[in-house]
Formats: structure tokens, sequence, C-alpha cells
């Protein structure tokens, strides 16, 4: 975790640090404001309604449009968010460009194939619309097994790769026909003696294995889903499924995404910077508190090589706004709970929620900083860099 708090800065004006903020568990529950977030942003806001720091919202949820979170976010903060303030689990995907041109099964619910296309796909191909093209794969579901025996598709396009982009409605299906994929090198109507490994590229968005909604316990997450997937596909055929990308926290990759949105919020806004410091509020120690500490240590390894870099041969180009350090910032308002101290037995230590592509690495798991709340959160911050609350 960075260390050493800020001198005061003379001039409340230009802010050299930034948040990103998660949004289930610490800004909302459900369709609920959390109040203690109503309080956060009557801090972040000036009297001309305008956030006096550069602000990101990053979930790991997926499905649902970039500005129709942007327009919910604001309408329960009374502050005005804008989309390019807003990054869904799959926004990274748009770095992808390789894949964009190819035909893809598109996984999850809610606007898919408008999700998809944003992110720059432009040949997708959704579950509902394969089992339409071949109504017997589908067979779980007893009412919705075809009565009779449908002919093959045989002018069905091959597909190419296979796009989750959050959790499905139908976990059976999308489950069978994503193997069904797989086995069959795009081609499901089809039958391989052998699947082919390895398989077609796979990108997906979105390991959180719970979250938290309304419920008092946590919800199953895409990361549940993908843990069956994962199962499933190594079950059947003896091998790891594997994955072109993985986005969504704890991705790196997502966290270089959100730092360049910081900077590109700073420029917008006239601050010369550069931003510094980020500060990364979440309620699931798993993805936020583990992203945030992983792109910290990232952060300090570019550092150092930059360092080195800066030899005989002259200084390399930098961004002046580069971002230099991530502090993870832990709320008690989502998934995580303090443990009881009269529960906790000899020291026992929490099964591992992460991803399997993650390796565990428990001192990950520690935030640098444990508050109540995202009020509490910004508190802290403004006082560690000498702003005024």
């Amino acid at each position: 975790c960075p260390s050493g708090n800020s001198l005061l800065p003379s001039v409340q004006s230009s802010p050299t640090f930034g948040f990103l903020l998660d949004i289930d568990g610490v800004l909302v529950r459900g369709h609920r404001v959390i109040p203690a977030a109503l309080e956060a942003f009557r801090r972040l806001v000036n009297p001309q309604g305008q956030l006096r720091v550069p602000v990101v919202f990053v979930t790991n949820a997926g499905n649902i449009l970039q500005y129709g979170k942007a327009q919910e976010l604001s309408d329960l903060l009374g502050c005005k968010v804008d989309p390019d303030q807003v990054i869904l689990s799959h926004s990274p995907m748009k770095l992808f460009s390789q894949y964009h041109e190819k035909r893809m099964l598109v996984s999850g619910q809610g606007p898919l194939v408008e999700n998809a296309r944003t992110l720059g796909f432009q040949k997708v191909v959704t579950v509902d619309e394969l089992r339409t093209a071949f109504p017997a794969l589908d067979m779980v579901d007893l009412e919705r097994r075809p009565k009779t025996t449908p002919l093959p598709k045989s002018d069905f396009p091959a597909i190419e790769g296979v796009l989750l982009l959050g959790e499905p409605v139908r976990w059976e299906t999308s489950l069978q026909l994503i193997m069904d994929v797989l086995l069959s090198n795009g081609k499901p109507g089809t039958g391989l003696a052998t699947a082919p490994y390895p398989h077609l590229p796979v990108l997906a968005s979105n390991v959180d294995l719970l979250w938290m909604a309304e419920a008092k316990m946590p919800r199953f997450g895409h990361g549940t889903f993908l843990l069956c997937l994962e199962t499933i596909y190594r079950k059947v055929t003896g091998k790891e499924l594997r994955y072109e990308g993985l986005m969504g926290k704890p991705s790196v990759l997502t966290y270089q995404y959100a730092a360049a949105l910081i900077r590109q919020q700073a420029e917008r806004r006239g601050w010369p910077g550069p931003i510094q410091k980020l500060y990364a509020v979440g309620d699931n120690p798993m993805s936020d508190v583990y992203g945030a500490n992983l792109f910290h240590q990232h952060l300090q390894k570019a550092w150092r090589d930059g360092a080195q870099e800066l030899g005989p041969g002259g200084p390399r180009k930098q961004q002046p706004s580069a971002a230099q350090s991530c502090a993870s910032i832990l709320v008690c308002t989502g998934v995580y709970r303090p443990r009881d101290p009269e529960l906790a037995q000899g020291g026992e230590e929490s099964p591992f929620h992460g991803h399997r592509d993650f390796s565990f690495s428990p001192g990950l798991l520690e935030a640098c900083h444990v508050v109540n709340d995202v009020d509490e959160a910004v508190q802290l911050v403004f006082r560690k860099e000498g702003w005024a609350l």
C-alpha cells in the first residue's frame, strides 16, 4: 500500500488523486442507494455541482448499458454521471480488436447484442438464436424439448469464438450450448470424434463468485457460472478451459483502463495534474481489494523499471499524468463483513473465492484501509490529501 501523506495543497483547484468507486455494495444495494453514498457525494461535489476530483465507477456488472448505468447513478446520487465515467466488466473488450470481426457466440442477459456491438463485435449470435437454429441441443427442460426430431441446419455459419458478458438466466441452456460450440469447433450441428484443443477463443468478463444485493447473504455472480463451465469442460475433455482474455476486477487490464479514463477526465476539466494517486473503494476483498493491490504492484514495478531506464540513453517518454500508486479501501456495506472474534476459531482462514487464473497471494487480500462506508472512505482520503471535508 502507498505510504505517507501528501503535503497540504495551498489551492484545492487541481487534484493529484482520483477515486475508483465500486457500485454494488458501496453506493447501492440492488436498486436502493446506501445513505452514506449521498453523504460522500456531498463532499465530492462543489457548489456548482461538479466533481472536485476525478471519479470513475468500476463495476463488475455487465448485463446493462453503459449510458443506462450512468443515468441510474445520476438519479440515485444527485450528481451528473457521464457514460465515460462508468466502466462495466466488459468495457476493456474494446481493446481486443483482433476478435471484433469474428462470428462470436455471446452469453449473458439484458442488451447483449447492443453491448457486444458497442464493444466492437459486429458478428454476434445469441444463445437463443443458436438454440432456435439447433433445437435438438437444448434438452434439460422437458417443456422445451422438441416434440419431433428437427432436421439439422446445414447453412448456419460456423462460430469463431465465445463472448461471456455476464451471467445468463437459463444456466443449463447456456452451459450446454457453449460446450457444444467448443467441442464442435464452432459447428454445433455436427459431431467430432475428438474435441479440438486448443479450443475456440473465449473472452470473459466478471469473475466475481458472489455479489451483494438486497438479500442478507451474497448472491451467485458470473464467476460462479464460469466455475461451472470450467468444471464441466475439464470433466468432459480432461483438459483446462482457456481464456484469451479475462476482464473485470481484479484484472490489471481493467485498472489500466480505469486509470486512462481518470487521466482523460482530468484533462477535460483542465486540471494540470498529474493524477498520481488512485484510491479504489470496494466491498469485495477478492475483486476490489485484490485487484487494487495487484494494480499497485504493477504500478510500482513499472515505476522501478522506468527509473532504471533513465540512464545514459536519456529519459524515456512518460505520460505526465500516469498513476504511481493505487490504495485499496474496503467498506463494510456489502460482501465484506468484519469477522466476529467469538465465531473465529483458531485463526481459521476464509476460503479462496478468486478465479482459477488469478494465483492466490493472501497478502493482496489485505486492504490498505478498512472503513464502515464510502463516506468514511472519502473523508479518509481527503484528510490524507489535505483537502477540506
